[in-house]
């Protein structure tokens, strides 16, 4: 089995046992610094932001990703174990299952106290206005968010981790956090955001189809409608107006006949969005918990036809 693959089975578990400790200073938070030194001195200079956009973004790969390299190079010096330990470290952590699941169990422990402590959790995982959401309302966000985090914070790194190690999950994962910083639409950051908004898409158009169907396949497993998850992808999956994020929101809200999805308020303004899934039932704080097995056993999964890929291909 190649290096590559080896480390991110290792990586992978080490995220399952572990996820984000509270104490470690996760290198998204140095990818977010440089993000905002470089949009305060590109915003000073001022001129056109559009070309200013292709500087942030192209920076803020390239730097992530030649950081990764040089990490890897020099613990290589010391000889394969020492490298492969590195690999295993860096790919624990740019993956975010538990942390993402952990935060999710949290919304629901909130909501068993009041509607208000839900309200005041689930702001930490969400961007829309949460101060006058209702419980179920509360119980949509969460899983909207687990499902879409499905993608672009466990599959896409697995991905492109397995493809190019470290280094590519890195700039995907600077890509991602450039996206989270500068990638709106709105007033503010329409023309700095642009490229970096644009190249999130790229890079988790073909991720976001694969957690798709993977869910798909799971949800026998974990208990749900493996059969009305691939109806109301196929059917939803363009209801979003993101390229990506319907297909696996889609897949949990056919999985656990709900509807996600709809009109919201970010930063004071409404924003109109389609809905996804049938509302044959109202939402309720055990879907968070099945949106959380979803997580697991998708990621689960994808790791186990990485490894069977590497081992063919190795």
């Amino acid at each position: 089995m190649p290096d590559i693959i080896f480390a991110l089975i290792l990586g992978y578990g080490l995220d399952l046992i572990l996820g984000d400790p509270e104490w470690l200073y996760h290198p998204v938070r140095l990818i977010g610094r440089f993000i905002s030194f470089m949009e305060q001195k590109l915003r000073s200079r001022g001129g056109n932001f559009r070309k200013s956009a292709v500087l942030l973004t192209a920076s803020t790969v390239l730097v992530s990703a030649a950081a990764a390299a040089l990490i890897i190079l020099a613990a290589g010096l010391f000889g394969r174990w020492p490298r492969l330990i590195c690999m295993a470290l860096m790919d624990w952590m740019g993956i975010a299952v538990t942390s993402m699941a952990r935060e999710a169990r949290g919304v629901k422990r909130a909501l068993t106290e009041s509607v208000e402590a839900g309200r005041k959790q689930v702001s930490r995982i969400v961007g829309r206005d949460t101060q006058d959401l209702s419980a179920e309302e509360i119980v949509k966000a969460t899983v909207e968010t687990v499902s879409e985090n499905t993608t672009d914070g466990v599959i896409s790194p697995l991905i492109y981790a397995a493809l190019g190690g470290p280094i590519l999950l890195w700039a995907f994962k600077a890509a991602s956090t450039l996206d989270s910083m500068v990638g709106y639409m709105d007033e503010k950051y329409r023309d700095i955001g642009w490229s970096s908004a644009r190249l999130d898409d790229v890079l988790n158009y073909v991720p976001a189809r694969i957690t798709a169907l993977l869910m798909c396949a799971v949800a026998f497993v974990s208990g749900l409608d493996s059969k009305n998850a691939l109806r109301i992808v196929r059917r939803d999956h363009a209801n979003h107006l993101s390229p990506n994020c319907a297909w696996s929101e889609a897949a949990a809200a056919g999985a656990m006949h709900i509807r996600l999805g709809g009109t919201h308020t970010y930063f004071g303004k409404t924003v109109v969005k389609p809905t996804i899934g049938d509302a044959d039932r109202p939402a309720v704080p055990e879907d968070i918990t099945k949106a959380n097995r979803l997580l697991y056993i998708t990621s689960l999964l994808a790791v186990c036809v990485i490894a069977a890929i590497g081992m063919i291909a190795g």
